[in-house]
């Protein structure tokens, strides 16, 4: 037991009064003695009536896994064998990986249990654990706290959001975007594969006419091409420090891996193949290839286990063991931030590298917080200077992308909200695209 606010009131206010007592009538300076020791009965009183700490019992109903930054429901039952208090007051100790709402709360008792509802939310990926819930009551005169704790201990793996990924995927599948089942409807004129010669028509691509065909049979011929099936797609996190750092409240580099599992749903139900590569100062990961739906568990077990680091990335050594590793012509998407054009320039010229063999999509994130400091009016010296520098930097942002751009990277520079959809179309487009390269180099 300890005193509440009402007590230490109760207390403080008898002492000016026995105060001025006394100085009016010295006989009265005990008074303030004797209203300090009735006030101590009241607590001994509100103590005895209080419920007991050993009639409270505390279970709490959590998953055992969640989605990082995706809110899951939780309960807390309080229940008291006998007599129970008005009302309790709680609160839930847990670790910085997790965010509790509410985290405290006042619950009242309308019968001898009570439940109370909480959402958790995975901050950053990892374990972490809700190890305690403090729980406190006063008695009916509301002097005197009683308090339990009771360890809970509920361990907890944060994952990456795959419930988020399969309900985007499932709905970009119920919309259309031209596919039908698992495998992607045929386009005529569409794609990279051949798969027949057709007759030409007014508002075909006139750079799809097979000359030689069309000589042989007297009338104009287009090869007819459908998407190519068994892609190869590698997956390039960058892990370093850059990427650890939050954006909008959640690191940058659980934003890549979101929007990376998003695009593996979909190309594995298309019938590619997809691997995951890692790197920061060293090489961290590479998983190689993997086909089929069933795949897809894997690869969200491989991207649960790149942890947070703290060292910078070293662009030419994971760019060229990547390209070591890749034996076959891929489509490298590249998940990486930068700030400057100086520390951009290695990035920029071993991307250059890959570009040789292979197709690659760059994937930045876009700060909303810089481009508004960016606008944000001057109403002060400091936001000029910030206004300035933040101008400064998200040119140098628009210089590197550019050059990557004239490079013949595809570049995807949007709001974070619109990264996903962003890439899936961006593959799509790669997908379908009216070209007959690929075919050309396999054969």
């Amino acid at each position: 037991m300890y005193p509440t606010r009402r007590l230490i009131f109760l207390v403080l206010l008898g002492l000016p009064l026995s105060l001025l007592g006394a100085m009016l009538w010295p006989a009265l300076w005990l008074a303030g003695v004797v209203w300090i020791l009735f006030s101590g009965g009241l607590f001994l009183l509100d103590a005895l009536a209080a419920a007991g700490t050993a009639r409270l019992s505390c279970t709490l109903a959590a998953p055992n896994a969640i989605g990082v930054a995706r809110p899951e429901p939780a309960h807390l039952t309080f229940t008291f064998d006998g007599a129970a208090p008005r009302a309790i007051e709680w609160a839930i100790e847990t670790g910085p990986r997790l965010s509790i709402i509410p985290e405290r709360a006042t619950s009242p008792m309308v019968s001898d249990t009570v439940d109370a509802d909480i959402r958790i939310t995975g901050l950053r990926r990892g374990s972490e654990t809700i190890s305690h819930v403090w729980i406190r009551w006063h008695g009916p005169l509301g002097l005197g706290w009683r308090q339990r704790t009771v360890a809970v201990n509920h361990a907890m793996a944060i994952l990456p959001d795959i419930a988020t990924v399969k309900e985007t995927a499932t709905r970009l599948f119920a919309a259309g975007m031209g596919m039908t089942g698992e495998r992607i409807q045929r386009r005529p004129g569409d794609g990279a594969e051949f798969n027949a010669l057709r007759e030409f028509q007014s508002g075909m691509d006139r750079r799809s006419i097979d000359w030689k065909q069309s000589a042989r049979h007297g009338k104009l011929l287009i090869r007819d091409y459908e998407a190519e099936e068994n892609l190869h797609i590698i997956f390039a996190v960058d892990t370093g420090r850059l990427m650890c750092e939050p954006l909008a409240g959640l690191p940058r580099i659980d934003r890549a891996i979101h929007a990376m599992l998003l695009l593996a749903f979909l190309s594995l139900r298309l019938g590619d193949r997809v691997g995951l590569f890692a790197f920061d100062e060293t090489p961290v990961l590479f998983s190689g290839t993997v086909g089929g739906v069933k795949a897809f568990s894997s690869l969200q077990y491989l991207a649960a286990r790149l942890d947070y680091s703290a060292r910078e990335t070293n662009f030419t050594l994971g760019f060229t063991r990547l390209a070591v590793e890749l034996q076959r012509r891929s489509i490298v998407v590249v998940f990486t931030d930068f700030f400057d054009t100086t520390s951009a320039e290695l990035m920029i010229e071993s991307i250059g590298r890959l570009l040789q063999r292979h197709r690659v999509l760059f994937v930045t994130f876009r700060d909303d917080e810089l481009e508004t400091l960016a606008r944000g009016a001057p109403l002060s010296p400091a936001d000029i200077s910030r206004a300035v520098l933040a101008d400064a930097m998200l040119r140098e942002r628009s210089i590197v992308t550019a050059r990557l751009k004239r490079m013949g990277v595809d570049v995807i520079d949007v709001p974070l909200d619109s990264i996903g959809l962003k890439l899936m179309d961006s593959y799509l487009a790669m997908k379908t695209r009216r070209t007959r390269r690929a075919s050309v180099e396999r054969a």
